[in-house]
């Protein structure tokens, strides 16, 4: 009976050996208890302790704009930071396992804080279909996955695209905010009603894409109460 588990082992032992999982921040080998990144460049990742502070920089981005309960992005982003690499990597190299890893990073840091204590539901910024078949996944989607391995709290698809839009790396605030108003819509917003929504996205830059998805979310259901959260943040 044990005879396939250890057929197993040394399978996965000489793949390791061939191919070795590396770090893909710094390139060293992965030790058998990290996932992606190695466990003194994850150290390093630039944390915005926003969760911890009220009116933090990212709350004060959507004051006045709509309402809702708290907002928080994990790591500081820039163009040219490991961080970007990262998100590089899971969003345009096929790695979606990556992003679900992120996820479970953002989540081991939040879960023993009142930020994620309430939460009803995670509802990750959907993509348009036509993207998202080109792509084969929605890194938001798999990011919430890792949230929800190590919180439990369900994620839900009550939200989708219903165009598909430009990226928005290049563009500028106006642009942004035109090209993704008006591009969400709330299916059964019944489920929504009356819930503490986790609005999930994988950065934030002008808050534009949240604005467009919270406004559609409150429209559709009033007496949800709505909360942001981001991997990365550019202020």
């Amino acid at each position: 009976m044990r005879t396939p588990a250890i057929i197993k082992d040394i399978a996965h032992c000489i793949s390791e050996y061939i191919f070795p999982r590396c770090c893909h921040i710094c390139g060293t080998i992965l030790i058998d208890n990290e996932a992606y990144i190695c466990t003194t460049c994850r150290s390093k990742l630039p944390r915005t302790l926003y969760h911890r502070t009220y009116m933090n920089p990212m709350e004060q981005r959507f004051a006045g704009i709509f309402p809702f309960e708290r907002g928080s992005g994990h790591f500081f982003y820039a163009g040219d930071s490991d961080l970007s690499a990262l998100m590089h990597d899971l969003k345009y190299r096929h790695y979606k396992g990556l992003a679900e890893e992120m996820g479970k990073i953002v989540a081991q840091e939040l879960i023993t804080t009142p930020f994620l204590s309430d939460i009803d539901m995670i509802l990750p910024i959907p993509m348009h279909f036509l993207k998202k078949a080109r792509r084969g996944y929605n890194q938001t989607e798999e990011i919430a996955k890792g949230i929800h391995s190590i919180t439990g709290i369900p994620v839900k698809t009550n939200l989708r695209a219903t165009r598909p839009h430009r990226t928005q790396t290049k563009l500028t605030f106006d642009e942004r905010r035109n090209n993704t108003k008006g591009i969400f819509k709330v299916t059964e917003e019944c489920e929504l009603k009356g819930k503490h929504i986790l609005l999930l996205d994988d950065v934030c830059t002008t808050g534009s894409t949240l604005t467009s998805a919270a406004t559609e979310i409150l429209q559709a259901a009033p007496t949800s109460r709505i909360s942001l959260l981001t991997i990365g943040v550019t202020f």
